[in-house]
């Protein structure tokens, strides 16, 4: 079977222009944080996955964190924000942000995701 060859080779490659997003404050608000995203490299999901596993080679043992997951997440791909703020301050969001913050990052799980239906 003849497959078609990609013509337009810029859909290969991550979006340069970061995505900008607004995330509510807080539900009684209407107030809003602006954010800028930008969408990762196959090269940054990987390293994303492999921030939050640890393995202990010594016990043969796995521990999964995603707290080190979201904090290279935020390192890596949050380009700016409006009122500005550290990666450290981005970290401490209120739950009720963060959630929404998470909504809107990269998520590394979604290539686990599609390795899994093709093996189905």
């Amino acid at each position: 079977m003849d497959k078609k060859i990609v013509s337009d080779k810029s859909v290969l490659f991550a979006l340069q222009e970061p995505k900008m997003h607004y995330i509510k404050v807080a539900e009684d608000k209407e107030e809003y944080l602006k954010i800028w995203v930008k969408e990762p490299t196959w090269l940054e999901v990987d390293k994303a996955m492999n921030s939050m596993m640890k393995i202990d080679a010594k016990n043969q043992d796995m521990d999964i964190d995603l707290n080190a997951m979201f904090k290279f997440m935020v390192e890596n791909f949050v380009v700016k924000t409006e009122p500005h703020l550290s990666a450290i301050d981005i970290l401490r969001l209120t739950p009720y942000v963060g959630n929404q913050l998470k909504e809107i990052l990269p998520n590394p799980f979604s290539t686990l995701e599609g390795d899994e239906e093709k093996n189905d």
